[in-house]
């Protein structure tokens, strides 16, 4: 049945099926959401940012924002501490214990390891590596959302 499916919904189930299992991997060995781990990996990259700012980098709205940063912060692993241009605003930044984990995030997410025998391929991992960035640039310029963040290394933030 899937092979006959449009693209479109091979690539929706595929980043459901993706997602369950990252969520897995968070859960059991970081005690961590995807959302937490996006704040914690765009942080990273970007320093301390505003409640604003994260939110919008993060796909999020503000609000859902707040208990997100609320349980990183209970875990001792971002802090909210007022800008010194304007003790009225806060900024967010990570912790050292932070920073370890965002740290061990990234060095799994640069596995190497692939997912499937084609993208194991070099060549045939280009192309769909062209393809899904193609699509995401297309889809979040739809949706009049910023691209993703790019790491200096290459990879894509959360």
């Amino acid at each position: 049945m899937l092979h006959e499916a449009p693209l479109g919904r091979l690539i929706a189930v595929a980043g459901q099926l993706t997602s369950q299992r990252w969520n897995r991997v968070l859960a059991e060995k970081f005690g961590l959401t995807q959302a937490g781990m996006a704040v914690l990996l765009t942080l990273r990259h970007r320093g301390g940012s505003s409640h604003g700012e994260l939110a919008e980098l993060c796909y999020v709205r503000p609000a859902t924002l707040t208990g997100i940063v609320d349980t990183l912060e209970k875990a001792g692993l971002v802090e909210r501490k007022r800008d010194a241009a304007d003790r009225r605003a806060v900024r967010l930044a990570l912790t050292l214990d932070g920073g370890v984990l965002a740290q061990s995030l990234l060095s799994i997410l640069r596995n190497p390891r692939p997912l499937t025998s084609v993208d194991a391929d070099p060549a045939k991992a280009a192309v769909i590596r062209e393809f899904l960035l193609e699509l995401i640039g297309t889809l979040a310029a739809e949706a009049g959302t910023p691209h993703p963040i790019v790491m200096s290394n290459g990879e894509d933030s959360p």
